[in-house]
């Protein structure tokens, strides 16, 4: 389980992004720049210990009409060769030094951990504490009862309607199953009813009014064949 450190950060996650944000092809310009607050999230473990996941949710305040943006993130003692265009920023620890910041849907990690959050085979932690289960996180597989090992992962679009990822996966009998996960962005401040057809991911935050709103972080379906 990764331990959470109460300590310093400069600067702070929300700096990093209001500085990241603008050049996002998904950010809905104000006409300011961002203001953010944090409004939800949460975690999952990387089984190596090395690598941060972090599902930040985060509500830009800049203009007249607050906008709730889902940006998962990782964190890494060291650069990561080859995602260079996934770099957030980078950040001192009060405890751990250096961090390098990447947008999660650049690493590897998150993607396996994502999969494995996906089928039922990772446990959502809580955002600000160690060792603590968030039981508030949903999760859906998108192949039901069926182990998945991630053996490749891809960029696959980045868009106003989110950022998809192409999944190679193998199920515990070798059976091969390309997946494509879409992570969403900018949330509604309401949520739609869910597809039960496909996987996703659902998770709620806390909207600048006080009020609750829940929705779908991530959904997954199996792709086409060819």
């Amino acid at each position: 389980m990764a331990t959470i450190h109460h300590t310093t950060l400069v600067p702070s996650k929300l700096e990093l992004l209001a500085a990241w944000l603008p050049s996002q092809p998904w950010y809905l310009d104000a006409g300011q720049a961002p203001a953010l607050t944090k409004a939800g999230g949460f975690r999952l473990d990387d089984p190596a210990g090395e690598v941060g996941i972090e599902f930040m949710i985060a509500t830009d305040v800049a203009g007249g009409r607050p906008v709730t943006y889902h940006v998962p993130m990782t964190y890494r003692g060291s650069a990561r060769p080859g995602s260079e265009a996934g770099l957030i920023g980078t950040t001192e620890h009060g405890v751990l030094g250096t961090r390098y910041v990447y947008d999660a849907t650049h690493d590897w990690v998150f993607a396996t951990q994502l999969v494995a959050l996906l089928q039922g085979q990772a446990v959502p932690q809580a955002q600000s504490l160690s060792d603590t289960p968030d039981p508030a996180v949903r999760s859906q597989p998108v192949l039901p009862g069926t182990e998945v090992a991630v053996s490749a992962c891809a960029l696959a679009s980045n868009g106003p309607d989110g950022t998809r990822l192409r999944i190679s996966a193998a199920g515990a009998g070798g059976d091969a199953a390309d997946l494509v996960l879409r992570v969403a962005r900018a949330l509604p401040a309401r949520q739609a009813g869910v597809d039960e057809r496909g996987g996703y991911v659902q998770a709620s935050w806390q909207q600048p009014d006080g009020t609750e709103s829940t929705g779908l972080l991530v959904t997954a379906t199996q792709a086409a064949a060819g």
